[in-house]
């Protein structure tokens, strides 16, 4: 796959491989200093015909990805809207502590919001950014009047669906080709279900070093890797033991949703990571939230995003 133009010029490819036939929308990397000096970046989308309108809806994206995982979503929403990278993800700087944990990301997600928004969101968070949209909703009410979760509870048993991120991402940290990387991503299921759209995938995430190898951009690939190492070397260590999965799960999260004061919504894939007993624990514990089954895997937002974005529309457009 040749280097596109900017990174905004797959966005009329998407559209038409999906059948959306409004006008594309305008594309926009922003970014921000944070007070220790780290960069915070974000994709900000508006319509073509109202270039400067405010986001009105949010999204955060699961560990190992990035704010590109939701164009196809946002093709599909056809409002404003920005896609942040997380911390240690995409253009977003690595944290020197490696706490990649939600009510650490959520204060960065918080700045970026006061910098890029103009009122309170439809806040969208997948995976890691679910339990990381939960914590800002918790903490910062003004700055979301909904809260979407999607495929993830604190309760996910770290040693069932999530393995598939911890295997996937503890290979080795570099390679020659995204070839090598896009063909990895399809061996364990992820990329979007094309060989296409896992390219632009691994385009994405991914970067050439100096010495011509390509790594992951993201932080979480190399913590993978080295509690996978370091894992090997102590049998007696279980895998799950202080991971960069496990860490992003714990009791916190609960708290941290009940903290919740927006309407709240779980979204589910059918065979994604969230149970139907993980789902019945998150209703047991938020009997005002709602729970949606949809026909995916983890990654909601590039299995079905068509009928994602549609669906947060209404939800936006309602709210």
């Amino acid at each position: 796959m040749s280097d596109p133009i900017d990174e905004f010029s797959f966005l009329p490819e998407q559209a038409a491989e999906a059948g959306i036939d409004r006008a594309v929308p305008r594309g926009e990397r922003v970014s921000i200093t944070l007070p220790d000096g780290r960069t915070l970046s974000a994709l900000r989308y508006s319509p073509a015909d109202a270039p400067d309108a405010s986001p009105v809806v949010t999204f955060l994206h699961g560990a190992g990805l990035n704010a590109h995982t939701w164009d196809t979503t946002v093709l599909a929403l056809g409002l404003p809207a920005l896609a942040i990278d997380l911390p240690g993800h995409g253009d977003s700087s690595w944290r020197s502590d490696l706490a990649y944990v939600a009510r650490v990301l959520a204060p960065d997600v918080a700045a970026g919001m006061e910098a890029w928004t103009q009122g309170p969101q439809v806040l969208v968070g997948q995976s890691l950014g679910g339990l990381t949209a939960a914590a800002l909703a918790a903490s910062r009410p003004d700055l979301v009047r909904e809260l979407v979760v999607i495929d993830i509870t604190p309760g996910v048993d770290a040693n069932a669906g999530p393995t598939q991120i911890r295997e996937f991402f503890a290979g080795p940290v570099d390679w020659a080709s995204r070839d090598e990387l896009v063909d990895r991503a399809l061996a364990f299921g992820l990329g979007g279900g094309t060989r296409l759209k896992a390219e632009r995938g691994v385009y994405f995430n991914s970067r050439v070093r100096p010495d011509g190898r390509v790594e992951w951009k993201h932080h979480f690939a190399h913590l993978a890797n080295a509690a996978s190492r370091a894992s090997k070397a102590d049998s007696a260590t279980p895998a799950a033991d202080g991971d960069a999965v496990s860490a992003v799960l714990g009791e916190s999260g609960w708290e941290d949703l009940a903290g919740v004061a927006a309407p709240t919504t779980l979204i589910r894939g059918d065979h994604g990571y969230v149970t139907a007993d993980d789902a019945a624990e998150f209703l047991r514990r938020l009997p005002e939230a709602s729970v949606v089954v949809v026909p995916s895997g983890h990654n909601v937002q590039e299995e079905i995003p068509i009928e994602l974005g549609e669906r947060l529309r209404t939800q936006a457009l309602a709210s």
